[in-house]
C-alpha cells in the first residue's frame, strides 16, 4: 500500500485503488483518525454497490467506534442520501464511494455535521497525517489503543424513505401531468433511490441498468462523458420519452436527455432551477435571492438570474467553494456546469435527484416539451471542456494571456485559472491538480465564433 497518503487523499475526498493503494486496515484508521480530528459523539456511515465498499465502510465504522464514537450504519445509500442522513440527524457522516471512477476504485466523501464538507483546508489534511503517523515503513497501519469511557455501538438504521419524503416537499408535484421518464442508472445508485422517490408520482418509468452492480458491466457510471448517454438516448427516441435522466454512481449528479434523444446543458439545467428557486423565495419575502455558479456555467445563468431580480455570485469550480460561498451569501442554489447541483434546503449540498425532480415538475406543469422548455436557457453555443497535455502549465497558459489579455474590450482574472473575456465570448483555462493537463471551457454567441475562439487557444496551447 501507498505510504505517502497524498497520493490517496485528494482535496476534496479519498480515492485511490483497492487493495493497491489501500484496505481495509486503513479504513479503519480513517475511521479513528475521522473522529479524533472531527469529534463529536457519533458518525453515520454509508455506502454505494462496489464490492469493496461493505467491507471497507464497517472498518471505518469500527476504527470510529474505538475512539468512542457511536457509528449509526445507514447501508446502501446516495451520496446525497448520507447527506440527508448527516443532516436530519445532524452527525458528521462518512460515503464510501468512488463516484464514476471504475469499479477497482473506491474512496471516502466526509462531511461534519449537518453536511458541512471536510476537504484539505477544513479537516482532511489534518485527518490524512494522522493517519500518516500510523504507518510504519512498509505502509502497514498500527493505530495506537487510547482509552476511552466506552467503546462506541454499532446500529443500523433505514433512511431511505426519510430521505424521498424529504425531497418531495421541497418541490410541488401535485398538479404535473403524466410523463414517460426513461432513467439510466448505470449500475449505480440511482437503481437504489429513484424508484423509492418517484413511487406515487403520474410516471412512466423506464428503468435502464438498475440493478446495483459495482463492476459496471454496460457503461462506466460517468454521465459527464457523452459515451455513457448514448444508451439513454437511443431509449428516449425508442420508447417515445418525454425525457432522460442519467445517474454517475453515487447518483448525487443528473443529466437530462429531451425528448428529442439530445443533452440538455447542464448550465440550462441550473438556469431553469435557478428561476424555480427564486420564485420560491421571494414568494416566501425573500426580495433578493442569492444563487451560486461556478465560472465556467454559461453566460445565460448570470443573465437569467438578474432577469429574474436575483443575485447571481460567481465562484471557482469545486464543493468546497460552492458551499462556503452558500454559507457565506445565504444563497437558495448553486449549481456547477458537471451537473452538481445544491440546495440550502438540504444543508447546501449537493443532490442531483432534487434537480431532477424540479424539471419534472416544470415539464410536467406545462404542455410542451422538454426542448420548447430549455430553448430559452441554451442563449450561447459552448464548447463543453477540452483537456490538452502540457508539460509545463503555466508557461503555456502565460502565451494565452499574451495572445488576447492587450485586445480592446477584453478583460482577464485568475480567480481559478485564466479567465479571458470579450463582448459575447469568453474562455477560461485551469490546470488539473494532479495531472499535466489544461481544461479548457469556451463560450460565444453563435457556433462559429466559438470554434474560432477554441482553435484559437488550443492552437496556442498544444503549439
Amino acid at each position: 500500500m501507498v505510504r505517502d497518503l497524498k497520493q490517496l487523499v485528494k482535496a476534496y475526498d479519498v480515492r485511490g485503488v483497492v487493495p493497491d493503494q489501500w484496505d481495509e486496515s486503513l479504513a479503519y484508521a480513517f475511521g479513528a483518525a475521522f473522529v479524533e480530528v472531527v469529534g463529536g459523539s457519533a458518525v453515520v456511515v454509508g455506502h454505494d454497490m462496489r464490492p469493496s465498499s461493505p467491507s471497507l465502510s464497517r472498518a471505518f465504522a469500527e476504527g470510529a467506534a474505538s475512539r468512542g464514537a457511536d457509528v449509526v450504519e445507514i447501508g446502501l445509500c446516495s451520496t446525497d442520501q448520507l447527506y440527508y442522513a448527516s443532516g436530519s440527524l445532524d452527525l458528521p457522516g462518512a460515503m464510501f464511494t468512488a463516484s464514476h471512477n471504475p469499479a477497482q476504485y473506491n474512496g471516502i466523501k466526509l462531511c461534519r455535521a449537518g453536511a458541512a464538507p471536510v476537504g484539505q483546508d477544513t479537516g482532511l489534511s489534518d485527518i490524512r497525517e494522522l493517519v500518516e503517523s500510523w504507518l510504519d515503513e512498509d505502509g502497514k497501519v498500527h493505530v495506537p489503543a487510547v482509552e476511552v469511557a466506552t467503546t462506541g455501538v454499532l446500529s443500523a438504521k433505514e433512511t431511505l424513505g426519510g430521505y424521498a419524503d424529504h425531497l418531495r416537499k421541497l418541490v410541488d408535484l401535485t398538479a404535473i401531468r403524466p410523463l414517460k421518464v426513461a432513467v439510466d442508472a448505470g449500475n449505480g445508485m440511482g437503481g437504489h433511490t429513484v424508484p423509492t422517490v418517484f413511487d406515487g408520482l403520474p410516471l412512466d418509468v423506464v428503468p435502464m441498468y438498475f440493478e446495483l452492480d459495482g463492476t459496471f458491466p454496460n457503461h462506466e457510471a460517468n454521465p459527464l462523458d457523452p459515451a455513457n448517454l448514448v444508451d439513454l438516448q437511443a431509449k428516449v427516441r425508442e420508447v417515445g420519452a418525454d425525457l432522460g435522466l442519467a445517474f454517475d454512481g453515487d447518483a448525487d449528479r443528473c443529466f437530462v436527455i429531451d425528448e428529442n434523444g439530445d443533452p440538455v446543458s447542464p448550465s440550462a439545467i441550473t438556469a431553469l432551477v435557478a428561476e424555480r428557486e427564486i420564485a420560491r423565495a421571494q414568494a416566501n419575502g425573500e426580495a433578493n435571492p442569492t444563487i451560486i455558479h461556478n465560472l465556467i456555467t454559461s453566460w445565460t445563468v448570470p443573465e437569467v438570474v438578474r432577469d429574474l431580480g436575483g443575485v447571481p455570485v460567481r465562484t471557482r469550480v469545486g464543493h468546497s467553494f460552492i458551499k462556503q460561498e452558500m454559507a457565506n451569501t445565504d444563497a437558495v442554489f448553486g449549481g456547477e456546469h458537471s451537473a452538481h447541483y445544491y440546495f440550502r434546503d438540504f444543508w447546501r449540498a449537493d443532490t442531483g435527484m432534487l434537480a431532477a425532480l424540479h424539471v419534472l415538475a416544470a415539464l410536467g406543469g406545462q404542455d410542451g416539451p422538454l426542448s420548447a422548455l430549455t430553448a430559452k436557457y441554451e442563449r450561447y453555443a459552448a464548447s463543453g471542456e477540452i483537456n490538452s497535455t502540457v508539460a509545463d502549465q503555466a508557461a503555456a497558459t502565460e502565451k494565452v494571456r499574451a495572445a488576447y489579455a492587450g485586445l480592446e474590450g477584453v478583460t482577464t482574472d485568475e480567480l481559478d485559472g485564466l479567465t479571458v473575456a470579450g463582448p459575447d465570448w469568453w474562455f477560461n483555462l485551469r490546470a488539473s491538480n494532479t495531472e499535466p493537463l489544461l481544461r479548457l471551457n469556451a463560450e460565444a454567441k453563435d457556433p462559429a465564433k466559438m470554434a474560432e475562439l477554441r482553435d484559437g487557444v488550443l492552437a496556442i496551447v498544444r503549439g
